[in-house]
């Protein structure tokens, strides 16, 4: 295992956590920390099918394990693959606050795809590709990227009619494009882990969030949410990874990387989009009968949200551009694959 890059990672783990995560471990059997909910989509739909996939595709020489509880916060995951706390795990590129995972916020901005499975096999495409998402997630290896459907602006203080709606606000944003772009429309932001919402709502310590419409039913935030609206092809998105620790994919015989790689990339970005798109029709289903005002963005604030998003991509394909890579035509595809225009 490589050597413990960020040590305040382990200072949360109990001894009996780390004894019992190596007596479980063993050469065909991956530990997998999981920091959703146990009955989210992400874990019930994508996660643990994908687990039994990797014994279906490797005969039962591979298997991974999914921990009820994760071994860190779910900013450290990353780095907990990538130091070998833990064998694999999964998270949001937004989590992590530097520079690392640069290219990996086209999957964040705004109107990028109306589905999150189109958004996901083009986000696959793209930034596993074109831009080389691999190299951005050293000490690791890539095993699958997605993004969740559309992303919604939720509140319980106002609609939002006009641009100037937005200010004052309090809303928890994943970090990311979201912040930046949630900041600049004079909305003050607060970073939180997604378990957390529903106690920072309910006691008044934010008045609103940002997530896709599944969220409202699988954080119990409809007592607390009274308008939600629209943006075509999202206000924002989430950029999500799977990765497993290096030295264990390096362990693993070519026949069963072989087979892993089959169920994971492409496949598991289909597979993670249309888990997100039936919880977001679910979702919407949930609500439909709660007193929540679903609407679409009116004209004076879809052209603010335009102004400022075009702002925001265009210091990221600066940004990009200086690393060699030509963000500007890396956007224009991955909207060509999901037929959403700015």
């Amino acid at each position: 295992m490589k050597h413990l890059k960020h040590l305040s990672i382990l200072a949360g783990l109990t001894a009996g956590t780390l004894t019992g995560f190596t007596a479980a471990a063993s050469a065909d059997e991956l530990v997998l920390s999981s920091w959703l909910p146990p009955k989210h989509p992400v874990v019930t739909g994508v996660i643990e099918p994908w687990a039994e996939q990797v014994a279906d595709a490797t005969e039962g020489r591979v298997t991974v394990r999914v921990l009820p509880k994760p071994l860190g916060p779910p900013p450290a995951h990353y780095d907990l693959a990538a130091d070998g706390v833990a064998d694999i795990t999964y998270g949001l590129h937004s989590f992590t606050k530097d520079d690392r995972f640069l290219r990996s916020r086209i999957g964040q901005f705004s109107f990028i795809a109306d589905t999150a499975t189109d958004g996901s096999k083009a986000y696959w495409n793209v930034y596993g590709g074109t831009l080389d998402a691999h190299a951005e997630h050293e000490g690791t290896k890539l095993l699958g990227l997605w993004v969740h459907g559309p992303g919604m602006f939720h509140n319980n203080q106002r609609k939002i009619e006009s641009a100037d709606d937005f200010s004052g606000l309090k809303v928890r944003t994943p970090g990311g494009y979201i912040a930046g772009l949630s900041q600049d429309l004079g909305i003050t932001t607060q970073f939180m882990g997604p378990g957390e919402v529903y106690e920072k709502l309910s006691r008044g310590v934010i008045d609103g969030v940002t997530f896709p419409m599944e969220a409202l039913q699988a954080f119990n935030l409809t007592d607390h949410i009274k308008y939600s609206m629209k943006i075509p092809g999202g206000i924002y998105n989430t950029s999500w990874f799977l990765v497993m620790n290096e030295d264990v994919w390096d362990g693993i015989s070519a026949e069963d990387q072989a087979a892993i790689e089959k169920v994971s990339g492409e496949a598991l970005a289909e597979l993670a989009g249309g888990v997100w798109d039936g919880a977001d029709t679910r979702g919407a289903a949930y609500i439909a009968d709660k007193d929540i005002e679903v609407y679409d963005a009116p004209a004076p604030v879809l052209a603010k949200i335009k102004e400022l998003a075009g702002k925001h991509e265009g210091a990221w394909v600066e940004a990009v551009s200086a690393t060699g890579f030509d963000g500007a035509a890396a956007l224009s595809e991955f909207r060509a694959q999901t037929n959403v225009s700015n």
